[in-house]
């Protein structure tokens, strides 16, 4: 995805760089310094004490496995749970960028992709937000039960799939406008804070049902009339497009937004048909089945026959008959339901997958179908 930008760039540190003092001095100030050494002897001394360190802990199959250093609630019903996470040494965590997410590998087995929403200038810590969703999967019922602070959480990323991209590579993109339904903010907070570092003319605008349920509205205060807040209880109906949108949606607009899925649809469906309009977006869940047509699939270590509807995705119909079928994003960009297809003609609609990996009979069977009557996977 291409994203606006103008403006200064950004020098970001050189991996192992040390950062200038808060006095401009080019060592890291004495005071830091100890407080760091404190803290990360408390998060070892956590790490021992919660971390069972068994070889055949889930996460210890994962190259990356960073400890909960802080636990915090950042909305006021308290359904919202704010985590920091670093390495247990405090090394330099892989650089990102906004709108970027990494996957979790939590202590179960589930995985679950959450945005990072801290600050991309910070090597050593990621920042995320999981609102609980009682009756969901069950990834946010164990991020808000079982990552206490001190445990270890299997991490791989950060990756991009809604990115906005470094100042000066977009010069026809005059202003941009954030749309954030709830738990949607997340990506969206560093992409305004960017926005207004980098001097771009930007609004947002961030709607849910209670001022009470929506998450970071104190670091958002800072930035003004830039930011308007929308709630249903005090506006007493749904947003329109029009609540949503610049009052004149016009050529060299970037519009990002991210949230529930009739939100994005109402978006979409306003800036369609509106010429040099960019439209970004990241759903909270897989956009429905398109053009779907029913086959079968047989799941070659069981002999099992698994019927496809029209109107299902693969992943739901094996789900099914195998729960621990893995996946994650269901929108065919994380290749966690990759499986390999033996015999029958594979329908692709992923953006992941190189011609190579198709070639050889990879399919993601969150998004994708079949051209044939019949798939034989290997799961």
């Amino acid at each position: 995805m291409n994203a606006p930008a103008a403006g200064r760039s950004r020098r970001w540190p050189a991996p192992g760089e040390i950062p200038v003092g808060l006095r401009g001095g080019t060592r890291p100030d004495s005071i830091l310094r100890i407080l760091e050494a404190a803290i990360s002897a408390r998060v070892r001394w956590l790490v021992t004490l919660h971390g069972d360190g068994r070889r055949d802990n889930p996460i210890d199959e994962y190259k990356t496995r960073l400890v909960v250093t802080v636990r915090t609630t950042v909305a006021g019903d308290s359904d919202v749970v704010g985590l920091e996470l670093r390495a247990p040494d405090w090394s330099d965590l892989a650089r990102w960028y906004p709108g970027a997410h990494i996957d979790l590998h939590l202590p179960s087995g589930r995985i679950r992709q959450y945005s990072l929403c801290g600050d991309p200038a910070d090597r050593r810590c990621y920042r995320i937000a999981v609102r609980r969703i009682p009756d969901g999967t069950g990834g946010s019922n164990e991020v808000h039960d079982d990552l206490p602070v001190g445990a270890l959480v299997g991490v791989r990323g950060p990756r991009n799939a809604f990115g906005f991209v470094e100042p000066g590579r977009s010069t026809h993109v005059e202003r941009v406008h954030f749309v954030a339904g709830g738990i949607g903010i997340t990506p969206i907070l560093p992409m305004v804070r960017e926005a207004e570092r980098t001097g771009l003319n930007w609004t947002l605008v961030y709607v849910g049902r209670e001022r009470r349920t929506l998450p970071f509205l104190d670091e958002l205060t800072r930035f003004g009339d830039r930011v308007t807040i929308r709630t249903d209880d005090e506006c007493g109906a749904l947003p329109t497009a029009d609540d949503l949108l610049p009052p004149n949606v016009r050529s060299g607009d970037a519009i990002y937004c991210c949230g529930p899925v009739p939100m994005m649809d109402l978006i979409a469906a306003r800036v369609r048909s509106e010429p040099g309009v960019e439209l970004h977006a990241e759903r909270f869940s897989a956009a429905p089945v398109v053009d779907g047509r029913p086959f079968r699939i047989r799941l070659a270590r069981t002999g099992r026959i698994v019927d496809v509807a029209a109107d299902r995705t693969a992943l739901d119909a094996v789900l099914g008959v195998d729960p621990r079928t893995p996946y994650s994003c269901r929108q065919g960009f994380c290749g966690t339901c990759a499986v390999h297809v033996s015999d029958g003609e594979i329908d692709h609609r992923d953006n992941l997958l190189t011609q190579e990996e198709r070639d050889a009979g990879t399919m993601l069977l969150c998004v994708s179908r079949a051209h044939s009557p019949d798939l034989t996977v290997t799961t």
